[in-house]
């Protein structure tokens, strides 16, 4: 007892937990909670083995000095409900109040600093300016604990730059999201079948080359599915199209067929002449995949295409799913995410593995009603999962295994 991730006896000491807070915002209501509660069991731990908890986060992109509109403050509300008992709230992240707050903590009870990138050295590119605000985040602290996995892929003064200070371990979330992708990676069980979506085939560039040697099926949905149609020469009227990307797309499709891995593109696609905004009512319409009019745009995959997707996830061991089928916030363009999401969620029933990976994804299965446990593991940080999958190291996670 009191022992947690290899620090050996933490109770009494200040450790700094690095979580990923970054929940979206109307005003002060959070409208998403889910990365707050993926954070609570190393906080709830670490408080229950004696230590006198520090959290520090960021959320969205302030630059460098104080934002009202990115304050952690509702957060600290949400995640002292979760706890089921207050959490302290420093107004600053390493100046006075920071230093009173964790200085007033007693064994067992927990802190949150406000936004990490409220200051500069948080994320600068020089390493001394980033090194001195880890520093002072160190004095902070006995020991660091990296539970942050969104923000894993980042080479940031409380990722990186504050491990190399203080005694070091992965939090529980961390050490459970890289054991899943290393299951995606290492010899997964097949079949094997990787789901995208989402808007731009440029940001699965990496993805998409590292999988064709390890996946058996690859399925495309979302916008991004439009510049894979046009590069088999289909007209895809007023879609989102990435003309840069369609010689790159070509040559995926080349190698897929040369390396015997399967490349599902939807037969059908749901579109309308508006994307979905202001109080006009969606008039969606569907259409061959092949047969997308000049004036429409396509913004889900077909009801056909849903169910063939569906189909080819029947029988797999290892599914990853990165990115929506469509709009899905807008209920006429919602079914495609909705069926891929519902098969995903019976992968288990015959003993595979599903992982959602992204913010996206995470946040159709919720909007759609879905029961989180249904999915083997839903991801909190898309972007490192997707490094991770590309083969690209991970600076957050190096420092801690050095």
């Amino acid at each position: 007892m009191g022992e947690y991730a290899g620090l050996g006896e933490v109770g009494g000491k200040r450790v700094l937990v690095r979580s990923d807070l970054n929940v979206p915002l109307d005003g002060d209501r959070i409208t998403d909670d889910g990365r707050i509660r993926a954070s609570v069991p190393t906080i709830r731990a670490l408080a229950e083995a004696g230590a006198r908890v520090v959290v520090v986060a960021h959320l969205g992109r302030p630059k460098g000095e104080p934002e009202a509109r990115y304050s952690l403050a509702p957060v600290a509300a949400r995640l002292g409900e979760l706890l089921g008992s207050e959490v302290a709230f420093a107004g600053d992240t390493v100046g006075e109040s920071a230093h009173e707050t964790v200085a007033a903590l007693s064994d067992g009870q927990v802190a949150l600093l406000e936004n990490v990138r409220f200051n500069a050295g948080e994320t600068s590119k020089d390493d001394a300016e980033r090194a001195e605000f880890a520093r002072r985040l160190a004095e902070l602290a006995d020991a660091f604990v990296s539970d942050g996995f969104g923000v894993v892929h980042r080479k940031q003064a409380s990722v990186y730059d504050v491990a190399q200070l203080l005694p070091h371990a992965m939090g529980t979330l961390v050490s459970a999201e890289i054991d899943v992708l290393r299951r995606l990676t290492d010899e997964p069980a097949r079949p094997y079948a990787v789901v995208l979506g989402g808007s731009k085939v440029s940001d699965k560039l990496g993805v998409i080359d590292n999988l064709l040697g390890k996946a058996d099926t690859l399925l495309i949905g979302g916008g991004m599915v439009f510049t894979f149609l046009k590069a088999q020469g289909h007209e895809v009227g007023r879609s989102l199209l990435e003309e840069d990307q369609l010689d790159t797309c070509r040559e995926y499709l080349r190698r897929a067929e040369e390396s015997g891995v399967r490349i599902l593109l939807p037969g059908d696609i749901v579109v309308d002449t508006e994307f979905p905004a202001g109080e006009r009512t969606p008039q969606p319409q569907v259409v061959p995949a092949s047969e997308i009019p000049a004036d429409a745009l396509g913004l889900d995959i077909g009801p056909a295409s849903a169910a063939d997707f569906a189909a080819a996830l029947a029988d797999a061991q290892t599914v990853f799913w990165n990115g929506p089928m469509g709009v899905f916030e807008v209920p006429e363009f919602s079914d495609g995410t909705r069926v891929v999401a519902d098969a995903l969620s019976r992968t288990r029933d015959h003993g595979g593995l599903s992982v959602v990976g992204g913010g996206d994804s995470a946040a159709a299965v919720r909007t759609l009603g879905f029961d989180e446990a249904s999915f083997g593991h839903i991801s909190t940080g898309g972007g490192a999962s997707l490094e991770y999958l590309e083969g690209r190291t991970l600076p957050g996670i190096t420092v801690l295994e050095a």
